[in-house]
């Protein structure tokens, strides 16, 4: 499997389909083999995704993880492709690596689909104390006794009723899991640092290339609220909410919200 050095950090890569280049960005301690499921749904692109340092087959270095290195390690594969410029699109923690990576380097980023984020800083709008522990408890779990860990992130992700309505989606999810080596449990806290001093929203006036906010309405992981923070901030956005959707928004109509995305992105 394709890896390139980010500043010393082995990063893990694939490369799937033809067309324009898309970026994927996963997001918490969620390897880039998580976008599989979607692939087919993002036909027409050549899909780009990665293990975030800490996650899959990629080195797992010391330190927290902040939101600007993970932003580097971004457009430095990017460069190691010999890219110019993409399309990319992040979701949640991964529509924050997305945004630095705007900020930073914005020749490299022609147009990004964020994804269930947050612009964080102290405007932003916070889940409960609640939500953000089992998240990151869920998570630490996925390696040691996966089902457990399920049984916790599971509401995070998905409304009650939706949960009600699909009770396939605990095997969904153990079959995913699968699909790349587990997360190691010091991952999430290593990201949990990082995310804490990740704060873009007096910056997001700068980003020039055209934006599509896509959030699900009855997020608890990341409150709907900040889909508006960042429409207000950001000149070229436009916002698509998807009213009784969760966190994990694409489950509420795989099809119907990636012909939307894929649209948007073929502009």
């Amino acid at each position: 499997m394709p890896q390139f050095s980010s500043n010393g950090v082995n990063i893990n890569y694939e490369i799937a389909g033809q067309g324009d280049p898309l970026l994927l960005i996963m997001g918490f301690a969620m390897p880039g083999a998580a976008w599989l499921p979607m692939l087919p749904l993002l036909s027409g692109f050549q899909s780009i995704y990665f293990d975030n340092r800490g996650t899959g087959l990629s080195d797992k270095p010391a330190g927290a993880y902040t939101v600007a290195t993970m932003a580097e390690d971004a457009s430095n594969l990017i460069r190691a492709l010999g890219l110019r410029r993409v399309r990319v699109y992040g979701i949640s923690m991964g529509g924050m690596i997305a945004q630095e990576l705007a900020l930073r380097h914005p020749e490299q980023v022609a147009m990004m689909v964020l994804g269930c984020t947050t612009p964080g800083g102290a405007d932003a709008v916070r889940p409960a104390d609640e939500v953000l522990h089992a998240l990151v408890a869920g998570s630490k779990l996925m390696s040691q006794d996966p089902d457990a860990g399920i049984e916790m992130v599971l509401p995070l992700l998905y409304p009650p009723e939706f949960i009600a309505a699909h009770p396939e989606l605990k095997q969904f999810m153990r079959l995913g899991m699968t699909l790349a080596p587990p997360t190691p449990p010091e991952t999430p806290d290593k990201l949990a640092a990082g995310l804490a001093e990740f704060d873009t929203l007096d910056r997001l006036h700068q980003i020039e290339c055209p934006v599509m906010v896509v959030h699900g309405g009855k997020d608890i992981i990341v409150p709907p609220g900040n889909a508006a923070l960042i429409k207000e901030r950001v000149r070229n956005a436009e916002l698509f909410m998807i009213p009784e959707a969760g966190h994990n928004y694409p489950a509420a109509d795989p099809i119907g919200i990636h012909q939307r995305i894929t649209s948007w992105l073929r502009n």
